[in-house]
């Protein structure tokens, strides 16, 4: 499980969009949300859309891997699409934030792997959040003003990058991937004792 998280503005929807672009192998973790959907999303694609009730019956049926609220909406990782594609052999891309991470850590630590992304600086977060023209100004004002306390948590996450160019630290993620592929390789204690039988 590679999950990424960075303050909202930061380029990691942009990212997460351009490594799965890239790699075969890697799908993304749907989450279920409560907030509005927004122009070009779709349903069951970019979020699961439920309402609030919704919502609150999948978290107390033990059907979420993590949940929080984030500027007065839910956001929640189904269990069960989780589990079926780790099962699959496919590794699960989160675009989640820093609580989610630390409830995944919990639950699940010998499968995790943290990038948190970080913006080149305080003036080009406000400016792609501006630009992205999504949110209204309020909204805008209360994402930079929370942008600090999330920044707060980046020394708990594994590998960080400055998101100073796409390509770049698109390179960066993808070699992150590729490390930690060749770390968890499974089934290579029965290759090296078949090596070693056959010397």
């Amino acid at each position: 499980m590679l999950v990424l998280s960075s303050p909202s503005g930061a380029g990691k929807t942009t990212l997460s969009r351009m490594l799965l672009e890239a790699e075969a192998e890697l799908e993304m973790s749907v989450s279920v949300t409560t907030r509005p959907m927004r122009p070009g999303e779709v349903d069951g694609k970019d979020y699961i859309f439920k309402d609030k009730q919704e919502f609150a019956t999948m978290r107390d049926n033990g059907e979420l891997l993590e949940w929080a609220e984030v500027f007065g909406n839910c956001y929640g990782t189904p269990k069960a699409a989780v589990s079926e594609a780790l099962v699959g052999g496919c590794d699960i891309l989160f675009d989640i934030d820093w609580q989610g991470t630390q409830q995944l850590r919990e639950s699940m630590s010998k499968d995790i792997v943290s990038v948190f992304l970080l913006p080149p600086s305080a003036k080009a977060l406000s400016e792609r959040l501006k630009t992205r023209a999504q949110d209204p100004p309020d909204v805008v004002a209360d994402r930079m003003s929370k942008a600090s306390d999330e920044l707060s948590h980046w020394a708990e996450y594994d590998y960080i990058i400055v998101n100073h160019e796409l390509a770049e630290s698109l390179q960066e993620l993808r070699g992150v991937l590729a490390a930690e592929r060749l770390k968890r390789r499974t089934g290579l204690a029965e290759f090296v004792r078949q090596l070693q039988a056959d010397l």
